[in-house]
């Protein structure tokens, strides 16, 4: 437990410098990348044609970034199916078959990464880097410019401007994702992970057998996938394989890649608001040194997420700890259950590996999530139907402000007055989008799965029959639909009817709950800022937190428990009985 503890405390000490970094560059402020960052940005937009100082209305916005996200997906399709040329081939893959295609390029631009086929044998070099990680890049950095446009309309400091999206996407990624990366690469590189374009090594076994080793550009994707929360992996087994994840050095460089900028966004959102909401408040009051940090507004939701976080986390290393009574049974003891991990990484950084994962939508791992206990998968698979732990690429932050506003509205029906969130009242208009918003993600997970258990194309591909199936198809689907990327690895996915149907949750996932988050926050940057009042609820401290927990909790049980019930509940009470 102190080795947990001490990993998420280095993680804050972490977050608090990044998320003032990612605040300027989010401010238009001048940061220490400038210098090397200005000439390449005015080059991008010479060559582009971008008139980076014409502001967007919400709408205008949203175009843009779902047109642009679009184009790189047919571009990226294309590459696909042609990458059997001789062009950073040096292994001879083939073309990717049609429908696989199809949910591979929608999986990275959607920033999933959910992968129905193995990297080592199923990319070439050209595809690895010219769709794989090109797509990490603009997927994370769509995803952090409609997070800070959003922020910047419930800041209210114009009435119909929420920015530039193209000058967002530019200078995020030229501050702080190709930065961050190149910096994780070089440790990884440090560490051991293989950064090259030669074909895979075949070696002889001290057994006499052939063994062949990949290799390749995996440094640069491995960093990229973690800053920018993408998941996915050069190889089939992802991080769990040293060729990945080679030593706990690199394990710990890549669980803090993947946790530091989806933190970050909480304590830019708190910055950006900047307590316009409490303008009462004197200069000379005495500031709290959370609110110093976090922003008044931001140590809230932080506080949130990491209750969330943290409740995940026990749930899934006290299942792993506990270990198999199956096993125990057969007189196979051991210290827990240490089915699919690595010994180098043990119980402790397994369980930590993936509660981050789940809660921060990366879908990395470094263990294989088949083979947890049932409890340990339950924690895994609430993590995704939640949506808001922290989540990644800056729409964790944004489910959980649709999460806030709509706590903010039934605190105010209980005290019989008209709600209000940063000084803005919330009306029936944006109720409207807020439950549209919230009510998508369930909607995806729940009723592909009804379909997927209704049809044999869907049933096929099950491994496992019984209640542990129903967590694999559940899984996928909340994997698919939170933009995770993880998977139950057990489930026979790629497939036609997998391929087409993920596919589709992916873009809806995606898509829609972005358009329906910068509808509201077009919608209240147009009202006019409320005075703060004795009925005025406060936002900003704990018991707003801990309320923000249970309104979290309590739809989360009203939309997903009957499923969880007869998947992992019913799998861990049939082990436990």
């Amino acid at each position: 437990m102190v080795q947990l503890i001490l990993t998420f405390a280095i993680f804050v000490a972490l977050v608090i410098p990044a998320g003032n970094y990612l605040y300027c560059v989010a401010s238009d402020k001048k940061t220490i990348m400038d210098r090397f960052a200005d000439p390449v940005d005015r080059c991008i937009y010479r060559i582009c044609k971008i008139d980076k100082d014409k502001g967007m209305n919400w709408k205008t916005y949203a175009v843009a970034l779902m047109v642009t996200n679009m184009v790189m997906m047919l571009a990226g399709y294309a590459v696909l199916r042609i990458q059997s040329l001789p062009v950073f081939n040096p292994n001879g893959i083939s073309g990717m078959e049609t429908t696989l295609s199809f949910n591979t390029i929608i999986s990275f631009m959607t920033n999933t990464n959910l992968q129905h086929y193995a990297g080592e044998t199923g990319m070439s070099y050209l595809s690895q880097m010219l769709v794989v990680t090109f797509m990490m890049f603009m997927a994370a950095g769509s995803g952090y410019a409609a997070c800070i446009a959003f922020i910047r309309g419930l800041a209210g400091a114009s009435r119909d401007n929420v920015g530039n999206f193209y000058k967002d996407l530019v200078r995020i990624t030229t501050r702080v994702l190709i930065p961050f990366s190149f910096t994780v690469t070089l440790l990884l590189i440090w560490q051991g992970v293989p950064q090259n374009l030669g074909s895979d090594i075949v070696v002889e076994t001290l057994d006499g057998m052939r063994q062949v080793i990949a290799t390749g550009p995996v440094a640069t994707l491995e960093s990229i996938k973690h800053i920018g929360t993408n998941g996915g992996g050069f190889l089939g087994a992802n991080s769990a394989t040293p060729i990945e994840n080679p030593t706990i050095l690199s394990n710990m460089i890549e669980l803090y890649s993947m946790m530091i900028l989806p933190g970050a966004c909480v304590i830019t959102f708190g910055k950006m608001i900047k307590d316009r909401k409490q303008p009462a408040k004197t200069k000379n009051a005495a500031v709290p040194l959370s609110a110093r940090l976090f922003g008044r507004e931001g140590r809230s939701l932080f506080l949130a997420m990491t209750l969330l976080f943290a409740i995940s986390l026990s749930v899934c290393y006290r299942s792993e700890l506990r270990g198999n009574p199956m096993t125990d049974s057969l007189g196979v003891i051991q210290n827990g259950s240490m089915e699919g991990k690595e010994t180098r990484f043990g119980i402790e950084q397994s369980a930590m590996f993936t509660a981050t994962t789940t809660s921060f939508t990366t879908g990395s791992v470094n263990n294989m999530h088949d083979t947890l206990t049932p409890m340990g998968g339950f924690a895994a698979l609430l993590n995704m139907m939640l949506n808001v732990v922290f989540g990644g690429k800056g729409t964790g932050l944004m489910n959980m402000l649709m999460y806030a506003i709509l706590a903010v509205f039934i605190c105010g029906l209980m005290i019989g007055r008209t709600p209000e969130y940063l000084g803005k009242k919330i009306e029936g208009k944006e109720m409207k989008l807020v439950a549209l918003c919230i009510i998508i993600h369930p909607l995806l997970v729940l009723s592909f799965s009804a379909l997927t258990v209704s049809v044999q194309a869907g049933l096929s591909s099950v491994t496992n029959p019984g209640f542990h199936g129903l967590s694999q198809i559940l899984y996928e689907f909340a994997s698919s639909a939170a933009n995770n990327g993880s998977g139950f690895e057990g489930l026979a996915d790629n497939t036609a009817f997998w391929n087409i149907t993920t596919g589709f949750v992916m873009l809806a996932g995606r898509y829609f709950p972005i358009v329906l988050q910068l509808a509201v926050a077009g919608s209240l940057m147009k009202k006019q800022f409320v005075s703060e009042s004795s009925g005025s609820l406060h936002t900003d401290g704990i018991p707003f937190a801990v309320i923000l927990v249970f309104v979290v909790y309590i739809f989360a049980a009203l939309t997903f428990f009957p499923a969880l019930a007869l998947g992992p509940v019913a799998e861990h009470l049939t082990l436990w009985s």
